[in-house]
């Protein structure tokens, strides 16, 4: 299924896009609750005019960092190694679900930064709760995948970073996190080898391929669960993949900009640069 969250003149719903179309499912509650009742859906009504929103208001967001070629680009223009912890920690910080904003809203620039940057992700949606989850069984636990925009104010995080704390104003702002523009269950979507793009008005800023994290979801979902109860609705985050942010070349968003990013298999999520403070 290729589930949504959709608006059509009256309280957001769920909904299914069929042949390009949305088609609400017959259900009353939001996608978290969906989840959570096992995504029944009881009804296939064609809605017209419907407004995708971000497909979920996550419950709550890890994110990792799991592609070596972004690793080695971010560092290398800091003259930096990869530490060799990251080979064996999937480690992540966490985000805020309500910052999350979703297909063709405007992205807004914080006031604050001079340097706005994109970072494209493959995020993966959990539908079971689980405590010390086995890897070998990880998978059993996600529902589905769709497309993350993790912004970032570049010049606040090189401030940040330092500190010790992570990230914090570098990300945490309205709209900071970009989700869609749909989900789609893990039972359709083979996530090991999805390629992944990102375009700015109209030109390829970079591209990679899932295949090419080195910690795999089976590993974040084991080590997230490490003593911890994970929840259906939370999202895992795979981290920036290589050429998946403008920090890797040195080129950065302006006002007005187009931002397409690509995932096979889940299609393109849309978003234009806002002006600076506006």
């Amino acid at each position: 299924m290729r589930l949504v969250t959709y608006v059509a003149g009256g309280r957001p719903r769920v909904g299914l896009l069929e042949d390009g179309r949305v088609v609400d499912v017959g259900f009353d509650g939001d996608m978290v609750a969906f989840i959570e009742a096992g995504a029944p859906v009881s009804g296939r009504e064609p809605v017209p005019d419907a407004r995708l929103l971000a497909p979920l208001r996550p419950r709550s967001m890890r994110d990792f960092l799991t592609f070596e070629g972004h690793m080695r680009n971010a560092l290398g223009r800091l003259g930096r190694p990869i530490p060799e912890e990251w080979y064996e920690v999937p480690a992540f910080y966490k985000g805020m679900p309500d910052t999350v904003i979703g297909p063709e809203e405007e992205i807004p620039w914080p006031h604050y930064t001079d340097r706005l940057d994109h970072e494209l992700e493959l995020a993966a949606i959990i539908g079971r709760e689980g405590k010390d989850i086995p890897r070998e069984e990880a998978r059993e636990y996600i529902f589905g995948y769709t497309i993350w925009n993790d912004l970032s104010a570049r010049d606040v995080q090189a401030r940040e970073l330092p500190v010790g704390m992570g990230p914090s104003k570098a990300k945490d702002w309205d709209g900071s996190n970009v989700l869609g523009p749909c989900i789609v269950t893990a039972d359709e979507l083979d996530a090991s080898d999805l390629l992944m793009r990102v375009r700015v008005n109209g030109e390829v800023w970079g591209e990679d391929s899932s295949a090419n994290m080195h910690h795999g979801f089976a590993d974040l979902i084991a080590y997230a669960s490490l003593a911890q109860t994970i929840y259906p609705g939370e999202v895992f985050g795979s981290g920036t993949a290589a050429g998946g942010s403008g920090l890797e070349l040195d080129r950065w968003l302006e006002e007005g900009d187009l931002v397409e990013m690509e995932i096979e298999g889940i299609g393109v999520l849309r978003n234009r640069v806002g002006r600076k403070g506006g």
